[in-house]
């Protein structure tokens, strides 16, 4: 038999009307003799069957079958069809159709040669040259038999190089069985691999007059031909492991970080909740981390030596105070405080509201996707809580909210709302923008747009304050210096409020001065409602010039009773300094005249 190496063979079989039904039977018995010394199977040598005449038709493809004795049976079951000779035709239909994987020819990548064997008698009743050289350009080997009455020519235009290898023409059809045993020589050949020495590290494959060599599962041919390399199917990067990927002769599995298991898709790793084991006594929360746990306390409370249980130490961020500016927490207790100039209202929790300041305060928020939804949650209650402290009204405080990211928006301008209430609605429907922190570009957008009148900013020659609040969670991705010099320059007192990784380079830049007092800084979200307090703007300034007259009540009437006071000491005291005085003078002349009565009586 023919071991020289799989091969994907094609037998095109010509059955026109002058091919007599005696002649196909010899026809027959000449694919079955070749097919008998062939090593057919899945592996190895695969064989199909096609007929034509004036048409094509597929009798068995090279997938269809893989033993001897189902494709004799089926060669046996051919009704010739007994028309025309278009060889070109069948030529065509075995490049684009028998020869396809999709039919069972293996892949051109795995060098297994595809060889079509055509059997006919006469002239082709079409053009076969130009569809035949296709043939040979798309890597199939074409031999051509002739019978009888067969033409020299056409055979030598279909066949494959070099020609005396590939053409055979048979006198008869009583001749091509004993033809059959040459022709079968002729397509095994004589087996390279133990012919000559291949090199081949792993094994060498046998081809008609060559050979190639293959490397074993998990390994792949360098670019010499002959030797192996272990294949890094974690290399190409799609093994989609988690943490680690490790390779395994051409294959890989994937592996999990100390502290984490494998997840069911083997793929992803899952850390190992050692708080579910039961046996880590926290009095609040268990942590898991890699490699262990730790205990937390709930908010206003802290961890005590024993790094399980947990104490109390401020009452302000462990219940829900209430105050409307600040909780001062005290020992096993805490009370509400206002604003210097505001008074604790009866409830303990409010405070008054100083109505006679005007202010225009536009509140810069960040966006950025480091602030994360539920942290920008809070910044809206944080930009609320402020609002809390204003009198809000169209001849009173106006308030306008500009968010940024990468890019800047007006969520609205000072002039849109007119109380508190709308104000905090909106701040509320306020949607997050996320992406990245161009705070300098949020200035330039505040000083350009924001204050404009425009926007509802009141004229400069009114004298209202322009009060700029920014508050940021990060570094800006832009230049912040110049915007935050031009706003102060324009007369906007700047506040820069700072949570978490906020730069306080970057926040002194923006404060106004004295720095100190204008820029406020908290390592949590959930823990900046303090930063209010930092924030207790003179919302009634000392003193306005122009037409809106601008001062503190409060620190006026203190002012004044200081002065009443002190006038009305000053001259109490000097009305004793009169009195002091006369009396040390009739006191003095008292003396005078004891000293002259006891000299006379000496």
């Amino acid at each position: 038999k023919c071991r020289t190496g799989p091969l994907d063979v094609v037998f095109v079989i010509d059955s026109s009307r002058s091919v007599r039904p005696f002649e196909f039977e010899t026809m027959r018995r000449f694919m079955m003799d070749i097919i008998g010394n062939l090593d057919v199977g899945p592996n190895a040598t695969r064989v199909g069957v096609i007929q034509y005449s004036s048409q094509v038709q597929n009798i068995f493809s090279l997938k269809t079958f893989f033993t001897r004795a189902d494709m004799e049976r089926a060669i046996n079951s051919i009704v010739p069809l007994a028309q025309g000779t278009m060889t070109g035709l069948a030529i065509q239909y075995a490049m684009n159709v028998a020869f396809t994987t999709q039919e069972g020819a293996r892949p051109l990548h795995k060098r297994i040669p595809r060889i079509a064997i055509i059997v006919t008698d006469g002239r082709p009743q079409d053009r076969v040259t130009e569809v035949a050289t296709q043939a040979r350009n798309a890597g199939i080997e074409i031999y051509a038999v002739g019978i009888q009455r067969a033409d020299m020519n056409s055979l030598r235009a279909m066949a494959s190089p070099p020609l005396e290898e590939h053409v055979f023409l048979v006198e008869s059809f009583e001749l091509i069985q004993q033809f059959a045993k040459q022709f079968q020589d002729r397509l095994c050949g004589v087996d390279m691999c133990v012919e000559r020495e291949h090199g081949c590290q792993h094994s060498c494959v046998s081809t008609p007059g060559s050979f190639y060599c293959e490397c074993n599962p998990g390994y792949r041919l360098n670019v010499d031909g002959k030797t192996c390399s272990p294949i890094d199917a974690c290399a190409d990067g799609r093994h989609g492991c988690q943490h680690h990927c490790v390779s395994v002769r051409g294959s890989y599995s994937c592996r999990c970080r100390p502290g984490y298991y494998l997840s069911q898709n083997k793929r992803s790793c899952t850390m190992i909740d050692y708080c579910s084991f039961g046996n880590h006594s926290c009095q609040h929360e268990c942590v898991s981390i890699p490699n262990g746990h730790y205990c937390r306390c709930r908010s206003g409370f802290t961890l005590q030596p024993d790094s399980k249980s947990c104490r109390a130490t401020d009452l302000c961020n462990g219940v829900d105070h209430g105050c409307e500016f600040k909780c001062v927490s005290t020992e096993g207790s805490y009370h509400c405080v206002c604003p210097e100039g505001q008074q604790l209202q009866a409830d303990g929790k409010t405070c008054s509201k100083c109505g006679a300041g005007h202010v225009d305060l536009v509140m810069v928020i960040d966006g950025s996707k480091s602030v994360r939804p539920q942290n920008f949650e809070l910044v809206k209650q944080f930009v609320n809580r402020i609002v809390d402290l204003l009198e809000v009204s169209p001849h009173g405080t106006r308030v306008g909210l500009v968010q940024y990211s990468s890019r800047v928006r007006t969520e609205f301008p000072l002039n849109k709302y007119h109380s508190a209430d709308e104000i905090k609605k909106a701040v509320m429907d306020v949607e997050y923008m996320e992406k990245g922190t161009m705070t300098g570009l949020a200035l330039k957008h505040m000083v350009e747009h924001s204050f404009s009148e425009l926007e509802g900013a009141r004229p400069l020659s009114h004298n209202i304050p322009r009060i700029g609040l920014v508050f940021t969670d990060g570094r800006s991705q832009d230049d912040i210096s110049e915007w935050a010099r031009r706003a102060k320059e324009s007369g906007i007192v700047m506040f820069a409020v700072g949570v978490g990784k906020a730069v306080e380079e970057e926040l002194r830049a923006i404060a106004s001065e004295p720095v100190e007092q204008h820029f406020s800084y908290s390592a949590d979200f959930t823990t900046m409602t303090h930063l209010v307090e930092n924030f207790s703007l003179n919302i009634c300034p000392e003193e306005g010039k122009g037409e809106t007259e601008i001062r503190s009540p409060c620190e006026c009437e203190a002012l004044v009773q200081f002065q009443t006071n002190t006038v009305a000491i000053l001259q109490s005291l000097t009305e004793k300094n009169i009195l002091w005085a006369h009396s040390l003078a009739q006191m003095t002349a008292r003396l005078e005249d004891l000293e002259k009565q006891i000299a006379n009586k000496k």
